[in-house]
C-alpha cells in the first residue's frame, strides 16, 4: 500500500539570472521559491552559476587572452559579484527555505575565504528544509574555457541526503558525465538525482535519460536561460555579448527522467518559468528490483572505488592554542 510520504512534488526553476548582479539574482531565486513552495514543492531546484551568472563572456571577447586587460576587469567584477556564503550571503535564502519547509539546489559562483578569498568556483549547494546548508559542492573538473574563470574543485561535496523518502545527490553541468562522480553517490544510496547546467537542450536530451537508467533514479536536470537582452550590466567590456545577434546563449532544456528512463517532464526550450512534478518512490523500488547499480548487482570484491572528501587547502594549522609568554626576567 501507498501513502502519500512515498511522493513528493518537486520544482524546476529555469530562469536566467540578473546577469553580474548577485544581490538582485538571489531576490529572484528567493521569489521562485516562494512560488514553488505556494504549489507545496518539497525541493526546489536553479541552474549552474546562477548567481551571479555563467561566464558567457569568455568564448566571444578572446578570453583566453593573457594578460588582457579587458579580460582581468570582466574577471574582477564577476569576482565581486561572486557569493561568500561566509558573509552570509545566502542567509536570507536559508531563511525562507526554513519559513517555507522546502529544500534548495542552487548553482552559484563562489569565492570562499578557505582558498584566499579571490579565486572562484562553480559550486552547488544544497539547503534543506530546516534552512541548513548541508553542503557545497565544488565543480571537480571546469569544462574547457571555464577554466579561465573557475578553479578546480574537490569531493568534499560528494554526500547525498535525505528528503522525505528518498535520498538526493547532485553534480555540477558536465561532472554528470563521469561516471565515477556518479557511482560515488549511488554507493551512498542516491535514488534522486539532481544534475544542473548553465542551460541549452543538447546537453539534458541525451544525457538525463541514461543517468535514470543506470541509477534506476528519478533524474532531475535545470538549466537557465541566457539571451543578449539578460547580458545588460554596467561593464563596456560586454557589449559583445547584448549586441550579439544569437538567440540564446542558454536556451534551457529543464526535464525529469523516470526511473525507467522515460520522460516525466519533457526538455522545456526557450520558456522561463517553474516546470513542477510528482515524484513516487515506488516507482525507484521497482526499477530496483532488476538492477541496482550500488546494491545487489554490484561486486566490491572485484570492483571498488575511493573517494577523497576532504576539503582541500594549502596549509592545514595543527595549533589549537595560543600561548603567552610568561618567561620572568
Amino acid at each position: 500500500m501507498q501513502t502519500s510520504t512515498q511522493k513528493i512534488k518537486v520544482g524546476l526553476a529555469q530562469i536566467a539570472p540578473i546577469w553580474f548582479k548577485r544581490e538582485q539574482t538571489l531576490k529572484k531565486v528567493i521569489a521562485y521559491v516562494t512560488k514553488a513552495a505556494s504549489q507545496n514543492c518539497k525541493l526546489v531546484v536553479f541552474g549552474e552559476a546562477l548567481v551571479p551568472g555563467y561566464p558567457f563572456w569568455i568564448e566571444v571577447t578572446d578570453g583566453a587572452k593573457f594578460n588582457s586587460e579587458k579580460q582581468k576587469n570582466i574577471q574582477a567584477e564577476y569576482a565581486y559579484q561572486a557569493v561568500q556564503i561566509e558573509r552570509g550571503d545566502l542567509s536570507e535564502l536559508c531563511q525562507v527555505a526554513k519559513e517555507h519547509n522546502i529544500a534548495v539546489y542552487l548553482g552559484i559562483i563562489e569565492r570562499p575565504k578557505d582558498r584566499s578569498g579571490h579565486s572562484l568556483y562553480c559550486s552547488m549547494v544544497y539547503i534543506d528544509q530546516q534552512g541548513e546548508i548541508q553542503s557545497v559542492h565544488r565543480k571537480l573538473m571546469p569544462t574547457y574555457e571555464e577554466r579561465l574563470s573557475w578553479s578546480t574543485g574537490d569531493g568534499h561535496g560528494l554526500v547525498t541526503h535525505s528528503l522525505e523518502a528518498f535520498t538526493v545527490g547532485g553534480l555540477n553541468c558536465w561532472e554528470n558525465w563521469m561516471p565515477l562522480a556518479r557511482a560515488s553517490l549511488y554507493a551512498q544510496g542516491e535514488d534522486l538525482h539532481v544534475a544542473i547546467w548553465p542551460g541549452n537542450l543538447k546537453n539534458t536530451f541525451d544525457l538525463t535519460p541514461v543517468m535514470a537508467k543506470e541509477g534506476r533514479s528519478y533524474v532531475i536536470s535545470v538549466c537557465g536561460l541566457m539571451r543578449p537582452t539578460d547580458a545588460s550590466t554596467s561593464l563596456t567590456e560586454l557589449s559583445e555579448l547584448v549586441n550579439s545577434k544569437v538567440d540564446y546563449f542558454a536556451n534551457g532544456g529543464s526535464c525529469i527522467a523516470n526511473p525507467d528512463g522515460s520522460w516525466l517532464i519533457e526538455p522545456q526550450v526557450g520558456e522561463e518559468g517553474l516546470f513542477t512534478a510528482e515524484l513516487d518512490h515506488a516507482f525507484v523500488r521497482r526499477e530496483r528490483q532488476s538492477f541496482d547499480p550500488a546494491g545487489h548487482y554490484s561486486r566490491p570484491d572485484v570492483l571498488q572505488l575511493q573517494v577523497n572528501r576532504l576539503r582541500q587547502s594549502t596549509a592545514v594549522f595543527k595549533d589549537t592554542t595560543v600561548f603567552k609568554d610568561t618567561t620572568v626576567l
